[in-house]
């Protein structure tokens, strides 16, 4: 019986989805992709999920692109790659829109589409041996798809730096350019991504999808739109049941 490419668990709230390619390094294909995609509105479904938390199985987070895919795109027409990458470009789209947070757990390699992959994810925890970077210059191509979210977790310049040399990077250098956002000891690394994510689940779940929609949005916006979305936000927060029934237990206690 096949194995399938992903793996689907929820347990205290966390979803995991697990790439499950480790003789492939976890490398995309169309399969995986689309397995991503449908998972994310498995969870989306249940109640019950308050994170959702990517990583691979075996040795390595996600290698890149398959090099059976490689040898496909280079035989198909325009039309044909453009339909590909759309395809990818809407699972980046759909993780950003997506009402949960979204966490990368990043052990061994995280490159190319891999590592835009991780960057796709809200939250980036990563094992300090874990290795990330976009080589695809060597080989004469270009981390299109992953750009327009690199360009804005990363100043330009530095973005710039990483994908026109395709140097592979240590996770605290990662970590310092602002493309992880925290970096583990290799030894505790299960245990302090597993505390991370409890922590997550346990926030108000409403306020977190309010505030990661605010954050995106905000993106592109003047500063008086932004404080007028804001304002907006703000008002739809504080009518929610979740809000007023956070407030009164501030005041009980406050009170007490």
């Amino acid at each position: 019986m096949t194995e399938p490419v992903l793996l689907y668990e929820v347990e205290d709230g966390i979803a995991t989805l697990t790439l499950n390619r480790p003789d492939k390094r976890n490398a995309l294909n169309g399969e995986l992709v689309a397995a991503l995609k449908e998972a994310l509105d498995r969870a989306e479904k249940d109640e019950g999920v308050r994170v959702v938390a990517i990583t691979g199985a075996g040795k390595d987070f996600c290698s890149g692109a398959d090099l059976a895919e490689l040898e496909r795109i280079a035989t198909m027409s325009a039309e044909e790659n453009l339909a590909d990458a759309r395809s990818l470009g809407a699972l980046f789209t759909r993780m950003r829109a997506y009402p949960r947070p979204i966490v990368a757990l990043v052990r061994g390699r995280a490159l190319a589409g891999g590592c835009g992959l991780a960057t796709a994810c809200d939250v980036v925890l990563a094992d300090e041996a874990a290795e990330l970077g976009y080589p695809e210059v060597h080989l004469g191509f270009v981390p299109a798809m992953v750009m327009a979210i690199l360009r804005r977790k990363v100043p330009e310049g530095k973005a710039f730096d990483l994908v026109v040399n395709g140097a592979r990077i240590g996770a605290g250098e990662a970590e310092r350019l602002g493309l992880v956002t925290h970096t583990f000891d290799s030894a505790s690394f299960d245990a302090e991504a597993r505390t991370y994510l409890a922590g997550l689940a346990k926030r108000p779940p409403g306020a977190v999808t309010s505030t990661k929609r605010l954050l995106y949005d905000l993106d592109g916006l003047g500063f008086e739109e932004g404080i007028e979305l804001g304002a907006n936000v703000n008002v739809e927060v504080r009518m929610s049941d979740e809000c007023r029934r956070g407030v009164r237990r501030f005041l009980d206690r406050s009170t007490r």
